[in-house]
C-alpha cells in the first residue's frame, strides 16, 4: 500500500510515469500475465468479493465462466476482489475456493493453486493499481480530488432534495498544477478521479448486442483510486483483466451501464479490451431478488443439507439460457458440450428452489447406478446410520455394505436425499419394531396362520425374491386365508416388519430386510 501511494506522488511530481504493463517499477510487483496467445483457448475470470458464503447468483456466474472456458479449451481464473477492505469476512476466500471445488467446477488458476499471472488477490497486486494510476495522472486521463466527505455528502443531499440522481459535480477536475502542488504541499487527503469524456463508442455485447452508455451525461467523474491506495472496481477489474490476458468477461448484468466507462479505461491505458458478455439476472420464481439475508441461496447450507452439486448446477441452468432446450438431469459434461453464448438471451432466469429435491432425486438415482459412486454413497449412509441411531441398534448387521447396497438399489428413484432414507419413515431399516402379538391380533385373527404361510413362503427352495414375484405370491397366501382381506394383511404384516402404517410396499421391505430378518420380526412379534 505505501509503495503504491509513493508511486502515486511521485508521478504528481514528476511528467512521467511507468508505462502500465511494462513491468518496471520494484521486482516484487506482480508482472502482466499471459496473453491468450494463437494457440491458447479464451482466458475467463470470477471475481466474487470476499464478504461471506459463496450463494446461487455467484454459482451461476462461475458455472458460465467455467462451461465456456472448458467448452473451448480455455482457463478458469477465481480472482479474490477484496479492495472494500471493511466489508471483508475472515475465511471467506478460502470458503469460495472450497464451494467451487465442491461444486465441481475448480479453477485452473487461484489464489489456492497459484498460476502464472498472481496474486490472484486484489489487495495483493496495489502496485499495479498505483502504476496505471500514475500513467493515468501523466496523461491527464485522470486527476487528484481533494473534496472532503462532508462537502461530497452535502451534494449528495442537494440532489436527494431536488429529487436528482446524486452525482460528482467534477470540481476538482479544473484544478491547475500548481493548485494540486499546493494542495499536496498542504498534506491533504485525495483521491484520484477518471475524466469521463463524451462520445463513447458502441461495443458489441455478447448477450445484449450493440450498446453504450453516455456516461458523463449522467455520471459524475468516478473514483479511482481511494486515498488508501486502494483501487475501486472500476480501475482494478480492468487492471486486472488486461494483466491476466482475459479475454472474454461473462458477469452479471448489472455491470452493463458500467462497460462503456470501463472502455475508456482502456482507451486512456492504451489497452486492447476483452470480450463482454452480461449475464442477465437470476431472480426468484416470483420475480423478486433472490435475499442472502435468508441463508437458503447459500451452498455451505446446500451441502450441509445433503443436496449433490451436480442438481444444483442443472437447476442455476435449467432454469436460464444458452442451451438448445430446458431439460432436467443434464450432466456437467452434458452442459459444456450443449452450451453456446449466442443462446443466452436477455429475460431473467427464474429459479424455483421447490424444484430442487427434484433435480436431487434425478441425480442421486445416477449415483446409486454408479458403482464407484454407490460406493460413496454405502459409506456416508453407514456414517449417517450411526449418527441420528446410534445407540438404538440392536443388530450391527444392518452397517454390513451389502445390506447398505441392497437399500440404496431398492430405493432408487424415491429418495431425493440420501438422508431420507434415516428417516422415521425408513427406522425399520436399522432398528428393530417393538410389535406385540395382541398388536397383530387386532387387525386380524390369523395372524399364527399368516405368519407361517409367509414364512414358508420365503424359507421354500429357491425362493423369489423379487419385489415384483413377492406382490404375486402374497396375493395366493392371502386366498389362503378365511377372513383376513389383502389390504389387512399387508397392514398386519407392515406392522410386523416396521412398526409403522406408512413407507415403502410390504414386498419392498421383504427384498431389502431379507427372508432370514423378515422370518424373524414374523416369529418375535408373535412371541411377544
Amino acid at each position: 500500500m505505501a509503495r503504491a501511494l509513493r508511486a502515486l506522488r511521485c508521478a504528481a511530481g514528476s511528467g512521467s510515469a511507468p508505462a502500465p504493463g511494462s513491468g518496471s517499477g520494484s521486482g516484487s510487483a506482480p508482472g502482466p500475465g499471459p496473453g491468450p496467445g494463437p494457440e491458447r483457448g479464451p482466458r475467463v475470470r470470477f471475481g466474487p468479493s470476499p464478504t461471506g458464503f459463496l450463494h446461487l447468483g455467484g454459482l451461476r456466474t462461475a458455472l458460465y465462466n467455467y462451461i465456456f472456458a472448458k467448452k473451448h479449451q480455455g482457463t478458469f481464473i477465481l480472482r479474490v476482489e477484496d479492495t472494500d477492505q471493511n466489508r471483508v469476512v475472515p475465511g471467506a476466500a478460502e470458503g469460495i475456493e472450497d464451494m467451487l471445488d465442491w461444486a465441481g467446477i475448480p479453477p485452473d488458476e487461484s489464489p489456492g493453486r497459484g498460476g502464472p499471472a498472481g496474486p490472484y488477490v486484489q489487495s495483493q497486486r496495489l502496485e499495479l493499481y498505483g502504476r496505471a494510476g500514475a500513467a493515468l495522472l501523466a496523461s491527464g486521463a485522470a486527476y487528484r480530488c481533494f473534496c472532503s466527505p462532508q462537502r461530497l455528502q452535502l451534494l449528495r443531499r442537494d440532489a436527494l432534495r431536488r429529487q436528482q440522481t446524486p452525482r460528482y459535480d467534477n470540481r476538482c477536475r479544473h484544478l491547475t498544477a500548481s493548485e494540486v502542488a499546493q494542495k499536496l504541499s498542504q498534506g491533504l487527503e485525495c483521491v484520484i478521479r477518471f475524466r469521463l469524456e463524451r462520445g463513447v463508442q458502441p461495443f458489441q455485447d455478447l448477450v445484449y448486442g450493440w450498446s453504450k452508455h453516455e456516461v458523463a451525461e449522467v455520471e459524475g467523474d468516478p473514483v479511482i483510486l481511494k486515498g488508501d491506495g486502494f483501487p475501486t472496481y472500476h480501475l482494478a477489474s480492468v487492471v486486472d483483466d488486461h494483466h491476466m490476458g482475459i479475454t472474454h468477461v461473462l458477469r452479471g448484468t448489472e455491470w452493463l451501464a458500467s462497460t462503456s466507462k470501463h472502455l475508456l479505461l482502456y482507451k486512456a491505458l492504451g489497452w486492447e479490451p476483452p470480450q463482454f458478455g452480461h449475464l442477465p439476472l437470476l431472480l426468484n420464481k416470483d420475480g423478486g431478488k433472490l435475499s442472502k439475508r435468508q441463508g437458503d441461496i447459500f451452498l455451505e447450507r446446500f451441502a450441509q443439507d445433503g443436496f449433490l452439486p451436480e442438481a444444483l448446477l442443472d437447476m442455476v441452468t435449467n432454469c436460464g439460457s444458452g442451451f438448445a432446450e430446458k431439460q432436467m438431469g443434464r450432466t456437467l459434461e452434458e452442459l459444456i458440450s450443449q452450451f453456446e453464448v449466442s443462446r443466452i438471451t436477455t429475460h431473467s432466469a427464474l429459479l424455483d428452489l421447490e424444484a430442487l429435491p427434484e433435480f436431487n432425486r434425478i441425480h442421486l438415482s445416477r449415483h446409486i447406478e454408479n458403482q464407484g459412486l454407490r460406493q460413496k454413497l454405502v459409506r456416508e449412509l453407514q456414517g449417517l446410520v450411526e449418527l441420528v441411531y446410534g445407540q438404538q441398534q440392536v443388530d450391527p448387521d444392518v452397517l454390513e455394505e451389502e445390506y447398505v447396497e441392497r437399500v440404496l438399489l431398492l430405493r432408487k428413484g424415491h429418495i431425493s436425499l440420501l438422508k431420507d432414507l434415516v428417516s422415521s419413515d425408513y427406522s425399520y431399516l436399522w432398528v428393530r419394531p417393538s410389535v406385540s402379538r395382541q398388536q397383530l391380533q387386532t387387525i386380524s385373527a390369523e395372524v399364527d396362520k399368516i405368519g407361517k404361510l409367509v414364512s414358508g413362503l420365503l424359507t421354500r427352495p429357491a425362493a423369489a425374491l423379487t419385489v415384483e414375484d413377492l406382490n404375486r405370491e402374497l396375493r395366493s397366501v392371502q386366498k389362503q386365508t378365511r377372513e383376513t382381506k389383502y389390504s389387512s394383511m399387508m397392514q398386519l404384516l407392515r406392522l410386523a416388519l416396521s412398526g409403522q402404517q406408512h413407507g415403502p410396499s410390504v414386498a419392498e421391505m421383504m427384498v431389502t430386510l431379507g427372508a432370514e430378518e423378515v422370518c424373524g420380526r414374523i416369529h418375535r412379534a408373535l412371541s411377544s
